[in-house]
């Protein structure tokens, strides 16, 4: 069951605004390519990158600076709507507030964003730049990062492998190689190629580390997740 959005104001004024905006904005032709694209899971309204934020931008016009109530409202708000840009919105909206405006009280929202509806387009979003920056602002969120590697829910693993991705120095190499080595056998495209991304960009803070990482789990990591660490890596 969907957590129930707290009540919020701002949530009250932005979700009739972004409606109305969106729906005006809505072109079928691409809302059916796009649907294609993502091979039919969601419904979309086809509106362009560009164009959405745009909208998005003249939707905020003149609104305050959120707190984490508002936060968790607008982004379920967003999450219950079916068209696909929503989800988009509150990414954004959130990517945007939730340093300065939540704290680790909002990883239960994060979680169900992360499980409900789940595709990469949302969850890589949601990893690097949601769960991210909480974690790295809680001294006591890494131990939580260590519960979801294990979940059952390949979106919450992949959310842990990639949480980091933003880090540069301030990544822990241990954890980020532990949780390569705990997920080298998922047979899941996604898990294995999160395993790829998360140590390439890792490799251009420490190429040394990842190189001898690789080569050191060689045997235990899938072909997939070799090539993608490398590639592009410096050396």
């Amino acid at each position: 069951m969907a957590p129930t959005p707290p009540a919020s104001a701002l949530a009250d004024t932005v979700l009739p605004r972004l409606t109305r905006a969106y729906a005006a904005a809505a072109d079928p032709q691409r809302a059916a390519s796009a649907a294609a694209y993502m091979r039919g899971a969601f419904p979309f309204l086809g509106i362009m990158t560009p164009d959405r934020r745009k909208l998005s931008r003249e939707v905020l016009a003149g609104t305050p600076r959120p707190d984490q109530a508002d936060c968790t409202a607008i982004a379920l708000r967003c999450w219950a709507l079916p068209e696909r840009e929503y989800r988009y919105f509150a990414v954004d909206y959130l990517r945007r507030h939730v340093a300065r405006s939540c704290t680790s009280g909002f990883l239960p929202t994060a979680r169900h964003l992360i499980t409900t509806q789940s595709w990469w387009d949302t969850v890589d979003q949601l990893a690097a730049h949601v769960v991210g920056p909480l974690v790295a602002a809680d001294p006591a969120l890494p131990a939580l990062m260590d519960r979801w590697i294990d979940d059952d829910d390949l979106w919450v693993a992949r959310t842990a492998l990639l949480h980091q991705l933003g880090y540069k120095s301030a990544t822990d190499p241990d954890r980020l190689f532990g949780y390569c080595l705990r997920q080298a056998a998922h047979p899941d495209f996604f898990i294995r190629k999160a395993i790829g991304w998360a140590l390439r960009e890792y490799a251009y803070t420490d190429p040394d580390a990842v190189y001898a990482f690789v080569d050191s789990a060689r045997d235990r990591l899938s072909p997939l997740s070799v090539r993608e660490a490398l590639k592009h890596a410096p050396r």
